[in-house]
């Protein structure tokens, strides 16, 4: 589930039993909640994510352990570009952020998913074997 940066507030029990919730992604600051009962309460296993540049987060929302989303391609290391015919950047980040990996080869077009992974230890090397079959391709990362 995302929500948007506009969203400012959630209500008590608003995520009551949502038992088959696994991930929010928060696009804004960090909502003021609703007190009382728990907003996420009952068989809520989810982690909560954020982005770099908000406010407001704590180590957890409600209930709810809260992890910033901060992965970055790194373009100046040994492991940038073409090696072992195949193109490929390490990916750094908090250690098991949810990550996809999209490539398109025209930034008009559709972005098609190539691969989805975790941040296993902070770091992870992604790897295109098909690149050679496209004049151009465009990465970028995004969540689940």
């Amino acid at each position: 589930m995302t929500i948007g940066n506009s969203v400012s507030y959630i209500g008590v029990l608003a995520f009551y039993s949502c038992s088959n919730l696994t991930s929010i992604f928060f696009t804004g600051n960090a909502p003021l909640l609703g007190s009382g009962n728990p907003i996420f309460g009952g068989n809520t296993n989810a982690v909560v994510y954020y982005l770099p540049g908000t406010t407001g987060w704590g180590s957890t929302l409600d209930v709810l352990p809260a992890v910033l989303w901060n992965p970055q391609t790194q373009t100046g290391d040994s492991n940038f570009g073409v090696l072992t015919n195949r193109f490929g950047f390490d990916i750094t980040g908090t250690t098991n952020i949810p990550i996809v990996v999209e490539a398109c080869t025209n930034l008009g077009s559709a972005w098609v998913p190539l691969q989805s992974m975790s941040l296993t230890n902070g770091h992870f090397y992604f790897s295109d074997p098909q690149w050679t079959n496209y004049p151009s391709r465009f990465y970028r990362l995004r969540w689940p």
